[in-house]
């Protein structure tokens, strides 16, 4: 029998007789340093796991890795579907045949496709899409020329000035690159959102996106008065005049508030001039004004310059050009990947709670 099992058994007989003679008492003795090992044994194993776990999470974190795949496949595999379940076998046996004619002479054709590469952004309010997209930036432009071109699909309303003001450079390393730049806007790009979209030499739209937003909102609550209602001081010290105007628990003066809107008001005109800089036909101070418009009325504000979904765009330039999607994926830990879907989560919780409060859908 087993030491462990022999232990045990005799721990069992010695409740059933409810008296622990020595002998049983030696054995608990005994048996109770057997656990201690084997518990002392597995967390060692434990730590030695988890510390070359956050050890991986560590080297991890410094790089990431740049995933490149072929558009032109997955448009193809969509119509070669829809052929097989549609045509009968003789439409079937034509079609190929065509296409495997098509095919043969673009081989024989000395000169090359085109190449278009394909990114995405999804913007939240600190643009934290942005630290991928300055890699696959980067990585584009290291085989990209003038004859190529970039598509970026564009879907932000827009968020922190700075964050936004990042963002906006990355697409501006493009133009200044020569490469043609393309950027559809199926649902939104507002405010920052905007800024970025307005960088591209041609914005594509669709219908009832909602464009435009160009004007800049700061906010915060102010409990000074409740806590002075409670006898309860809050000191707020500073080194400089401007360097606390507004603040929220602290008493707010004119003379602050004046300031924070002198500054807010600098801001809006460096937001007008850059669109200005990269959408000189705008009437800038008509669009300026903080408004939104879906797809139809931004063409005839000249916020965008033409009316097509990024699948209808694609979907043509995929007949004859090479279509590349770029994603550079960041490595993460649990810890930071728990963290980003808490964060995302609550940026969404406050961002459905603030257009419940000012009956608007975007911001």
């Amino acid at each position: 029998m087993p030491a462990s099992l022999r232990h045990v058994t005799m721990l069992a007989n010695a409740v059933r007789q409810a008296v622990l003679p020595g002998e049983y008492v030696e054995h608990l003795a005994e048996y109770a340093g057997f656990l201690a090992r084997i518990v002392t044994v597995v967390a060692a194993i434990l730590v030695v796991l988890t510390t070359a776990a956050a050890l991986r999470s560590k080297g991890r974190r410094q790089g990431g890795e740049l995933r490149v795949r072929k558009l032109n496949e997955f448009f193809q595999k969509l119509q070669e579907r829809m052929q097989q379940t549609v045509l009968d076998k003789s439409q079937l046996k034509a079609a190929r045949k065509a296409e495997h004619k098509a095919s043969k002479l673009a081989r024989k054709s000395a000169q090359q496709k085109p190449r278009i590469y394909v990114l995405d952004f999804d913007g939240d309010i600190r643009a934290s899409a942005v630290e991928s997209l300055r890699h696959e930036v980067t990585a584009l432009l290291g085989i990209a020329t003038a004859r190529d071109e970039v598509v970026v699909r564009l879907e932000s309303a827009g968020g922190m000035v700075h964050s936004y003001g990042l963002a906006s450079s990355q697409l501006a390393r493009i133009r200044q690159a020569g490469i043609p730049l393309t950027v559809c806007v199926d649902k939104v790009a507002a405010s920052g959102g905007y800024m970025m979209a307005c960088i591209g030499n041609r914005i594509l739209s669709a219908p009832f996106a909602i464009l435009g937003s160009i004007g800049v909102v700061a906010q915060l609550p102010n409990v000074h008065r409740l806590l002075k209602k409670h006898n309860i001081d809050f000191e707020v010290l500073t080194a400089g005049e401007y360097k606390r105007t507004l603040t929220v628990f602290g008493e707010n003066t004119e003379k602050g508030r004046e300031k924070f809107q002198e500054d807010l008001q600098i801001t809006h005109e460096l937001f007008k001039g850059f669109v200005a800089r990269y959408r000189p036909q705008l009437a800038i101070d008509e669009i300026a004004t903080g408004e939104v418009w879906l797809g139809q009325a931004a063409l005839g504000k000249q916020l965008v310059d033409e009316l097509k979904t990024s699948d209808e765009y694609l979907a043509d330039k995929a007949r004859e050009a090479d279509l590349f999607h770029l994603h550079y994926t960041q490595h993460k830990s649990l810890q930071e990947r728990i963290g980003l879907a808490a964060s995302l989560t609550l940026d969404r919780v406050l961002l459905n709670w603030w257009n419940r409060l000012t009956q608007q859908r975007y911001w």
